[in-house]
């Protein structure tokens, strides 16, 4: 019954493209340009990688449940980062144990020696989770194994001599991610093993020797340590370059539960050296709801960033049906200089306003509310010249139900208040007012919304601040108004833009 179950939600998954819009994607709370599944459970992206034209996203997908169970990697492509067609599962559970995260690589030298053909392999290098081995007590129950694809990633065989990294005897041993150092000519595995990061390396895909070791005092500890990515970019406007770090934390984020936090510095092919101090927190995005996001590889010159758009307090219990969870939107993120020092931005990729059908400007006398639903609005406001201390956007729907995205100038603070959002029930955290240091002094500031239907990214001041939140409405959100209802808010300019749906 297994085998059927599984063979069916696979038929499902090829069936379903950008271009034929099934059922369940007009369910309640169904995002419309974000990514989900087409039914059952998601988490961590996965083997992030740009081949041929394509974009692959594999995630952590249980197909039998709507709960956390035994992790497969799900499929889907995209040409554009916009609209997803799904393919069928592409890793399967073996003996080893559960496919938990890793990352794919383009080999396009054949240094694995998988290639056969033509075609350049995609090998895939992820966690097993040995699930009896975790029961029993031991703490050698996850390792790393890989497998490889000859057809662009529709078909993947697993490597007969896994698993490829054994366990040194850590509880928490997983997530690799998988890059090329050209300075040492090897391949170069960050991966997360119990509170630090560990990086390996190898010729061949095959064979790891550790080379280093970084964190276990270093940044927040508030939860364990899990899917890293590292890599090096320029610093806008300069020849400089950097290495950025990022690390997913379980517990300890900013407002609570799961979050990334990055670190700056750099790389020599072996270990990580921070640049600022041991006690430096930074944050990638301070909503409740951006988890376990890594980055593309061989992207053509851009890093695009895309996260598990959840939070491990309450991913289990949110007020879905027959799917749970969505990803971010993907983002184009950056390196700049501040007054503070270096620091990631991150901005939604352009990609996206072809989503745009329509445009409107929002009167800044701001008496009138305007219908929307799907949106993304645009704010720019004159701090010198505003004559309150809170300012924002409030979404809202006729029962009351709201969220209100907006910032204090005595906190110097953005916020996210879901509080009054709808169903929040199902946790005793959910219900919350989120905040996010203005990091930039600059005396106009800038807000850029995405408004889906259960849930809202905020882009602040060109990306220097990101905050990620969902939210259930027992109705669907179907008003936007600016406040206060005063010129005092001295509003510059405001432009809402309509967005269609991606599952068409």
């Amino acid at each position: 019954m297994r085998i059927l179950t599984i063979y069916f939600v696979s038929l499902l998954l090829w069936g379903f493209t950008a271009n034929s819009q099934p059922s369940t994607y007009k369910e309640k709370y169904r995002p419309q340009f974000h990514f989900s599944p087409p039914a059952h459970w998601m988490n961590d992206p996965n083997g992030m990688v740009y081949y041929k034209g394509e974009y692959h996203l594999f995630y952590q997908y249980y197909p039998e449940g709507t709960v956390w169970g035994p992790m497969h990697w799900g499929h889907a492509i995209s040409k554009d980062l916009v609209h997803w067609q799904h393919l069928p599962i592409a890793l399967y559970p073996d003996s080893l144990g559960y496919i938990f995260s890793g990352s794919v690589i383009v080999d396009e030298h054949n240094t694995s020696g998988f290639q056969t053909g033509t075609e350049k392999p995609l090998v895939a290098i992820f966690t097993y989770h040995n699930m009896a081995g975790e029961k029993a007590g031991t703490n050698h129950f996850q390792t790393q194994g890989i497998a490889y694809s000859l057809d662009r990633g529709r078909t993947w065989k697993k490597y007969h001599n896994n698993p490829v990294i054994k366990n040194p005897g850590i509880k928490d041993f997983r997530d690799p991610k998988v890059s090329w150092h050209a300075a040492s000519n090897k391949w170069i595995m960050t991966m997360a093993a119990g509170n630090e990061i560990r990086f390996y390396q190898s010729a061949n895909l095959k064979d790891w020797q550790l080379s280093g070791t970084f964190g276990n005092d270093e940044g927040n500890h508030g939860g364990v340590w899990e899917c890293p990515d590292l890599f090096e970019m320029k610093i806008a406007g300069t020849l400089q370059t950097k290495w950025v770090l990022l690390v997913s934390i379980g517990n300890g984020a900013p407002n609570g539960g799961s979050g990334t936090q990055y670190f700056i510095g750099d790389f020599n092919g072996k270990t990580f050296q921070n640049s600022n101090t041991k006690q430096t927190q930074l944050w990638l995005d301070y909503g409740c709801d951006n988890y376990a996001g890594v980055t593309w590889s061989n992207a053509a010159g851009r890093r695009l960033f895309l996260g598990w758009m959840s939070n491990w307090q309450y991913a289990q219990t949110v007020p879905t049906r027959t799917w749970r969870s969505a990803m971010t939107l993907p983002r184009e993120i950056s390196l700049r200089q501040t007054a503070d020092g270096i620091r990631l931005f991150s901005n939604p990729v352009k990609e996206l306003e072809k989503l745009r059908t329509g445009n409107h400007e929002i009167n800044a006398d701001n008496k009138t509310a305007y219908p929307f639903s799907l949106g993304e609005l645009e704010l720019t406001v004159d701090l010198e010249k505003t004559g309150t201390t809170d300012f924002g956007i409030e979404i809202f729907n006729s029962k009351n139900e709201k969220i209100h995205v907006g910032f204090n100038k005595t906190t110097n603070q953005y916020y996210i208040d879901r509080i009054k959002s709808g169903d929040v029930f199902f946790s005793k955290v959910f219900a919350a007012k989120h905040t996010a240091p203005r990091l930039v002094r600059d005396k106009k500031l800038i807000m850029h919304l995405f408004i889906d239907h259960s849930s809202v990214e905020l882009f602040a001041d060109g990306g220097s601040v990101a905050m990620t939140d969902i939210f259930f409405p027992t109705e669907k959100f179907n008003s936007i108004q600016l406040y206060p209802k005063t010129k005092n808010a001295a509003f510059i300019k405001g432009t809402l833009y309509t967005l269609t749906t991606i599952w068409r």
